[in-house]
């Protein structure tokens, strides 16, 4: 049983037998542990396992702890679970509901705004602030529906950034317009799953006897009033307030702070055993952490003692001496190459450290700046695999059009529609078969100047331009191509797009079906578009090695989705693993390069904290931005603590390019590392009066 491995303390938590029950535990003290101790608790006293929901951060952690499950009870009950992060509960359930259900990543779904925000001017409204961008005002409307309750958009707008309340109206309708259309097409984002699915559990009884909730302290308002509508007879939640770091995202600090007050009855259990880190970097930690204020009272006790190295400070003059140096460091070290990170808070660091390492052929992979499946390359294989599964995603198809030289996505949602129109409602009839009578399937846009809209369309033009670029015969019938704005590359780009998906027809095999995509004249064009961006120099010029290299990285990228298709035999299976499994999917091996969020929930015989200057960590510009000290100290917390045996704290204190001076973090004083001078003093007295105001 699980059970028989816990300490004291955990094996209270796993058999409580109060409804509510929260667990604090801080970094390292066991909490996987007592999570898969209290489902076997459960299913050994005749909780069904169908009747358990796992809630994780991520569905790694949820595949992990199942699996722990499964040593205990067989893989036949453990698979039984329903375990995964709070969007892929969500997605299993209204796909049961709704197979017509179509999920697209936040970033995807950008596109799709962008296509209806460039519709609008806003330069007959007088001002003193500039309207948001496209991508900026998307990012506020999803900040927004992870935190606001009650209020509509155009109000919480108004309110919380007053000074754009003349743009209001227009943002409003911009949000409207862009809802209209993914309810039109079936599109759900992320925030639109954790929606759709609370009002079913409002609604429905889900069956779930006790509700498990991993990271707790990391729930968004949104999050939280989900796992109240599903209002389970029994909740085990378990997180740690030191180490809520998502702030940005909406993670709503207050959630687990008030656990108490909002079920009176529930009971807290305090997880106080530390058996990852040595004495001395808990220490540290500590010193650091204690300067937040305490929600729930805890206090560490390390177990694993031994004469343990301390934390070193390393201190450099300048701020690419100390990227060599670590590198050197590692090289020169004898801990495994997987049993080293090197943690950053912000991506310019990160890039010092790659390059260091791979001047000494020290491999390394990276986790937290841009993933694989992020890469534009990757994105456009899926966006075609994704329309052939599925031609109503409109979306897909305007990502890939904004390829094609000229081709805005404005433009290419009207190039969309205009195929359904062609298509009686099917984009690919449209483009195969289309209705030859309908001479003008583009729409006449409307006009409204108090929401920014005016009519800019032009006349349809003529074809014979494009008679001598080779197009099938057939296709050169299609009144798509009467498209005023379309230059000969654009319409090669349609006629690709065309001959691809002629050829894709009846393809079972989804690595056969990325092969072939990557093998296409229309990847191809892709592929370099993107290479020539990446190797074009600041004066226009563009570096022929640089786009040899950059050509053959994107190879590397085709390659490597084809071998990960290869155990899938259907379409809708890999596309959702694709989706929804990518953020767990790392590459690569040797060094462990992560970002501070990256690094949560991970452990490390050595590791690296790097620059550790004022301003860059603590992140002086993000906190200006809604950030907090509180939330960077946490930040630090989570980067220390995922040391085991060896931590370096590095920074320096001059860039030679930027020609800037730096100071000490504010947390290497606090850590007793630099001594406190009047520079801290200084400091201190600034962040007073800041929060006087």
């Amino acid at each position: 049983m699980p059970l028989s491995r816990l300490n004291e303390e955990q094996y209270a938590a796993a058999t409580s037998t109060a409804s509510k029950n929260l667990i604090i535990a801080s970094a390292g003290t066991g909490k996987t542990s007592t999570i898969v101790g209290r489902i076997g608790y459960l299913l050994s006293n005749g909780i069904k396992p169908e009747e358990i929901l796992l809630l994780t951060f991520t569905n790694k952690a949820a595949a992990e702890m199942v699996a722990r499950v499964a040593e205990y009870f067989g893989a036949g009950v453990a698979k039984k679970i329903d375990a995964g992060t709070f969007h892929a509960v969500s997605y299993r359930w209204l796909k049961k509901r709704d197979k017509r259900v179509v999920l697209k990543q936040q970033r995807e779904l950008k596109t799709l705004f962008r296509s209806v925000f460039e519709k609008r001017s806003f330069g007959h409204i007088d001002a003193e602030v500039q309207a948001y961008g496209g991508n900026y005002l998307y990012d506020v409307y999803s900040f927004y529906q992870n935190t606001e309750l009650e209020k509509d958009f155009e109000s919480w707008l108004i309110e919380k950034y007053p000074e754009h309340e003349l743009f209001a109206m227009i943002y409003a309708d911009i949000v409207d317009e862009f809802e209209a259309l993914k309810k039109e097409y079936g599109f759900l984002n992320f925030n639109d799953l954790l929606l759709n699915f609370r009002e079913m559990c409002k609604n429905d009884n889900l069956g779930y006897k006790e509700v498990l909730v991993d990271e707790y302290q990391d729930t968004n308002a949104l999050q939280g009033t989900l796992v109240d509508a599903m209002n389970p007879p029994s909740l085990f939640c378990v997180g740690d307030y030191d180490q809520s770091i998502y702030a940005f995202n909406g993670a709503d600090i207050g959630i687990i702070g008030s656990f108490t007050k909002k079920y009176p009855d529930a009971v807290v259990h305090t997880l106080t055993k530390n058996y990852r880190s040595s004495v001395p970097i808990l220490s540290l930690a500590s010193k650091v952490i204690e300067h937040n204020e305490r929600i729930y009272p805890k206090k560490l006790e390390v177990t694993r003692v031994y004469d343990a190295q301390p934390p070193k400070l390393l201190a450099f003059d300048e701020l690419f001496d100390q990227y060599h140096a670590i590198a050197a460091m590692i090289r020169d070290t004898q801990t495994p190459r997987e049993e080293i990170a090197v943690i950053f808070r912000n991506n310019s660091s990160a890039d010092g450290i790659e390059v260091g390492l791979r001047e000494l052929d020290i491999p390394c992979k990276r986790k937290g700046g841009t993933s694989f499946f992020d890469a534009k390359e990757v994105k456009a294989i899926l966006d075609l695999y994704t329309l052939l599964v599925n031609e109503s995603d409109m979306m897909s198809f305007i990502h890939l059009f904004e390829f094609a030289r000229g081709v805005g996505s404005a433009m290419a949602k009207e190039l969309y529609i205009a195929l359904k129109t062609l298509g009686h409602g099917s984009m690919f009839y449209g483009l195969y078969a289309p209705d030859e009578s309908i001479k003008n399937p583009f729409e006449k846009r409307k006009l409204n100047h108090q929401l920014g809209l005016f009519d800019d369309f032009l006349e349809l033009g003529a074809v014979g331009k494009y008679a001598k670029l080779g197009f099938e015969a057939k296709f050169m019938k299609n009144p798509i191509l009467k498209y005023p704005k379309f230059t000969k590359e654009s319409a090669t780009f349609l006629h690709n797009f065309y001959l691809l998906f002629r050829d894709l027809k009846g393809i079972k095999q989804p690595k056969t079906i990325v092969r072939k995509i990557a093998e296409s004249e229309l990847y191809k064009y892709i592929s370099d578009v993107l290479a020539t961006k990446r190797a074009t120099l600041k004066d226009g010029s563009v570096d022929e090695n640089q786009k040899t290299e950059a050509l053959s990285r994107i190879k590397r990228k085709e390659l490597l989705l084809q071998e990960l298709a290869k155990p899938y035999s259907e379409h809708d299976r890999f596309l959702n693993a694709m989706i929804l499994g990518s953020s767990d999917l790392t590459q690569g091996e040797g060094v462990n390069l992560l970002s501070v969020h990256a690094s949560k929930g991970l452990e490390y015989k050595e590791v690296y904290v790097v620059d550790l200057m004022d301003g860059r960590f603590p992140n002086r510009k993000l906190m200006q931005r809604g950030g907090s000290l509180d939330e960077e100290r946490r930040l630090f917390y989570v980067a220390v603590t995922r040391a085991k045996d060896i931590l370096y704290l590095s920074y320096a204190k001059y860039d030679k390019i930027k020609k800037q001076n730096f100071m000490p973090s504010q947390f290497l004083y606090e850590a007793g590392l630099v001594a406190k001078d009047e520079a801290y003093r200084a400091m201190v007295m600034k962040e007073e009066e800041k929060e006087e105001e």
